[in-house]
């Protein structure tokens, strides 16, 4: 008996960090579950930084994370491609690749803004880049949840040199969470970033709220697209 060829998910990582892109995927397949009909790829675009860390290089993100899906859809397992998820917190490149193809694309970061919102919540972000408040915040104002929006809390220091020390990285958000929770009043709160998403799974269970990681998000806002067809 010939086994059912799996719906292939391509993680489109738009920093170009190879060990982050896998870290990705692998967070992905924990949701998107082979047993359950899933393949997940990760894809890493071709140029730019390898952490992206303010609103120019998320700018420029874009076109790559266009031509990363088209390289995807032109390879030999385009056919079987049934969702991309783009991989950073700024969602570079959903818009332009949705006008270009057919196939589902979900952004981290609307996809956790909507499950972190879900039953009226009101919620925060906390990151690690501030040379991206901004555009995060544009973000939630361009998506329509100001209105549940309690605000970002940022992690001092650099945020690449913060990267490189996980265990550092994930307490300083520790400290932005119970921010958000204490002093601004959310109800849930987003890890605020793709290559956070370890981070992100350490913290889900430590707080009385929701810590909600954006790549399981995107995924299961994958899963329920596919099954609706």
């Amino acid at each position: 008996m010939t086994e059912t060829a799996k719906t292939v998910v391509t993680v489109i990582n738009p920093n170009t960090s190879q060990a982050t892109t896998d870290m990705m995927a692998a967070i992905a397949r924990r949701t998107l579950r082979s047993e359950d009909g899933y393949e997940v790829h990760g894809r890493t675009v071709a140029e730019g930084p390898a952490m992206l860390v303010d609103e120019e290089v998320l700018r420029a993100a874009a076109p790559q994370v266009v031509r990363a899906a088209e390289l995807a859809l032109a390879g030999p397992d385009g056919a079987r491609i049934g969702a991309f998820v783009v991989s950073a917190f700024g969602d570079p490149g959903v818009e332009e690749l949705r006008a270009r193809t057919d196939v589902p694309v979900v952004g981290i970061a609307e996809a956790a803004m909507a499950e972190a919102a879900a039953s009226g919540r009101r919620f925060g972000i906390a990151t690690t880049t501030p040379g991206l408040a901004d555009a995060i915040s544009a973000r939630v104002a361009h998506l329509g949840w100001s209105g549940q929006y309690t605000g970002i809390r940022l992690t001092p220091g650099d945020p690449v040199q913060l990267a490189a020390s996980p265990e550092e990285m994930r307490e300083a958000l520790a400290e932005a969470v119970e921010t958000c929770i204490t002093k601004d009043g959310a109800e849930a709160v987003i890890i605020g970033g793709g290559p956070l998403g370890e981070a992100a799974e350490s913290l889900r269970d430590r707080f009385p709220v929701p810590v909600i990681g954006p790549i399981p998000a995107a995924c299961r806002a994958v899963r329920d697209v596919l099954a609706r067809g």
